[in-house]
């Protein structure tokens, strides 16, 4: 089965998406949708599973490795398919728009909705704690989402802008804090004797691929810039460029913040404190120094919400392209060219969660789901590899390296994943399984409208 010629322009709109993202914008995407409020709390999980300076940078390092093979499997995905909806758009072609739909559902009512309610809630309280305002945490959390929503809704390079700015100033707070930690901070902690904290054994090999969850967790995100396939100006080019640019920038920076973690704080100092950059720009500044990082971690945090915000629509519109949807969300705003129901949508679902105070049960449903989509991605890149007779090599000019090799390996670490999440927690992750399976008979009621629609 050969894909035809112009399989891309199933997901292209009547009247089209306005192409405004170049190489910048596209690699801001990617780096906004990875960096968020987790680099700035979160190391210390991993430093409470593996014990060593070594083993500690040796984790993040293992991480941005397979981010870095995730990116360049999208990026040939995207190479391939440079249309709207992205990750969808590659199950739907690849495999079935079956698993297209149940992709598009659980992402709409759990993983991204879910995953922007939480940080907008961790937006919420840094904010109040830098204003003091008299509003609670789930308040402050709708008033950014609405916000956002309605930036977004004037037009990618409204919301590009907005996302790109909050990501430079997330960058900018890590610069800072790396700065003051060498300029003011106390001798190196760091340590690399011994090199393991244990003899290599079975043991080991745990310790770091339980370490590894919680740091793929931060590097996640980098798909999410396949979903503006549409959207990006000479798309085989700039969607691949800016994946790979990305993902590397933001290994460069996860690794050097968190070499400034250990180096301040020491291994048993990282694992005994779960704010971690509070603690470096104390150590650095005093009380002003936690000020500072604060105003970082919620700028961080908007950013990201700006990217998540920015980016998952377009998959809503592509499944309402199809047919498998309702046809208001493939709607484009004549002036601005968005998708506005698909973003309000969205918005609208985001801000109930967060009013119920429902996301962190929510977000927990949903880990081994995300893992097991991203593994079936990579599947579409071995059968579009063997299908594809239309592409010739010289048009692809983002290749994975290694495969099919690296592409297999980037599978079995995905559905490890997903096994050892289900293994760890059960409830949850059947509870996401059945969200996903539910929408099975969603699937077929809409093809079925769908062809009497047709028939009619």
């Amino acid at each position: 089965m050969t894909l035809p010629e112009n399989s891309s322009e199933r997901s292209s709109p009547s009247g089209g998406l306005a192409r405004h993202l170049g190489l910048f914008g596209t690699t801001m995407a990617v780096m906004g949708g990875i960096i968020g409020a987790g680099i700035f709390i979160n190391p210390y999980l991993v430093a409470e599973r593996v014990h060593t300076s070594f083993l500690i940078l040796a984790v993040w390092v293992a991480g941005g490795v397979i981010a870095l093979l995730g990116g360049f499997i999208y990026a040939e995905l995207a190479a391939r398919l440079p249309v709207v909806g992205g990750q969808y758009a590659y199950l739907r072609e690849a495999l079935h728009p079956g698993v297209a739909f149940l992709y598009g559902w659980v992402l709409l009512l759990v993983i991204q909705t879910g995953g922007m309610a939480a940080v907008a809630v961790t937006f919420a309280r840094y904010f109040l704690e830098l204003t003091h305002w008299p509003f609670s945490d789930s308040f402050i959390a709708a008033a950014a989402l609405a916000l956002l929503t309605a930036i977004n809704c004037f037009g990618v390079r409204a919301g590009s802008r907005v996302q790109s700015t909050m990501t430079m100033t997330a960058i900018a707070a890590i610069g800072v804090l790396e700065l003051f930690s060498f300029l003011r901070g106390g001798p190196s902690q760091i340590s690399f004797h011994p090199i393991l904290d244990q003899p290599p054994s079975l043991n080991l090999a745990l310790a770091f691929g339980s370490a590894m969850t919680p740091v793929l967790f931060a590097y996640g995100g980098w798909q999410t810039s396949s979903f503006l396939g549409g959207e990006v100006r000479d798309p085989r080019k700039t969607l691949p460029r800016g994946l790979v640019l990305g993902v590397l920038s933001v290994i460069a920076v996860y690794t050097s913040v968190n070499f400034v973690y250990v180096r301040t704080l020491g291994p048993a100092g990282l694992a005994a404190t779960t704010t971690p950059a509070s603690a470096v720009m104390r150590a650095a500044l005093g009380p002003r120094g936690g000020t500072l990082i604060a105003a970082g971690i919620a700028f961080s945090a908007f950013g990201f919400l700006g990217q998540s915000i920015l980016t998952a629509p377009r998959v809503y519109f592509a499944m309402a392209e199809d047919r498998v949807f309702f046809r208001s969300v493939a709607r484009i705003h004549p002036r601005t060219h968005v998708p506005i129901i698909a973003i309000a949508l969205q918005g609208v679902w985001a801000i109930l969660i967060a009013l119920t105070g429902t996301y962190a049960q929510v977000v927990n449903y949903v880990v081994a789901m995300d893992s097991l989509f991203f593994g079936l991605t990579a599947v579409c890149l071995l059968l579009l590899r063997r299908r594809d007779a239309s592409f010739r090599p010289a048009v692809i000019d983002h290749r994975v390296p290694g495969h099919p090799w690296t592409t297999l390996f980037f599978i079995t670490v995905m559905w490890l994943v997903v096994i050892s999440t289900f293994m760890r927690d059960p409830l949850r992750s059947f509870i996401g399984l059945g969200i996903a399976i539910a929408g099975l008979p969603v699937y077929f009621f809409w093809r079925a409208k769908n062809r009497e629609a047709i028939s009619a």
